[in-house]
């Protein structure tokens, strides 16, 4: 089976392929389909967003299509940036730009009370009418100040709270084991994995 991911991050796309490896999925992304344009991101939710793509990208390519909205939630900040987080700053903010906007806000808020998690909906449509949405959550401590070269995003200054380093600092793999997104991911997979069982 051929899927389009509905995304050009290339850090987003290897996670992805990474925790679907070993099923009989051919994983392109839009980088394919460069006259795509997704629709904005107006959805109050992720679920919202998430879906709208996936939707969009299916009836455009008419493949099967999987879509994930993400984001941090910062519960000093009263859920901010939630659907807003990859254009913080600004439409066109840089993830250094984003993060350090937030690292601003947050100035002279004590660590234990800098908590917020990140949130992923991932959406996956079919032209088929199939439409199934995963959700993952990831808890932690968001940083005073940016630590590590790894990741994207927040990364740099979402602290993962058992291991008392950012994601940003984290040894190669281990997000993919423990992030929002790692969890939506593994929940699509078993989906996966039980449609084939079915069709076998």
């Amino acid at each position: 089976m051929k899927m389009v991911i509905a995304t050009k991050n290339r850090g987003k796309a290897r996670e992805i392929a990474d925790i679907l490896k070993g099923l009989p999925i051919e994983i392109v992304t839009l980088e394919e389909y460069p006259a795509i344009v997704l629709p904005p991101e107006t959805g109050e939710t992720f679920r919202e967003n998430a879906r709208a793509k996936a939707r969009a990208v299916a009836e455009v390519t008419g493949l099967p299509a999987l879509a994930d909205d993400s984001g941090l939630e910062v519960d000093a900040l009263e859920g901010r940036p939630g659907v807003r987080s990859a254009r913080y700053a600004g439409e066109n903010a840089t993830d250094r730009e984003n993060y350090e906007l937030l690292l601003r806000e947050l100035k002279g808020v004590p660590l234990h009370e800098r908590g917020g998690r990140f949130r992923c909906a991932l959406a996956y449509a079919e032209l088929e009418g199939i439409d199934e949405i995963f959700e993952g959550s990831f808890e932690g401590v968001i940083a005073e100040s940016p630590e590590g070269e790894g990741g994207f995003g927040y990364d740099p200054v979402f602290i993962v709270p058992e291991k008392g380093v950012t994601v940003a600092e984290l040894g190669p793999g281990e997000k993919d084991k423990i992030s929002h997104r790692a969890k939506a991911l593994f929940l699509f997979r078993e989906f996966l994995i039980a449609r084939q069982k079915k069709k076998s």
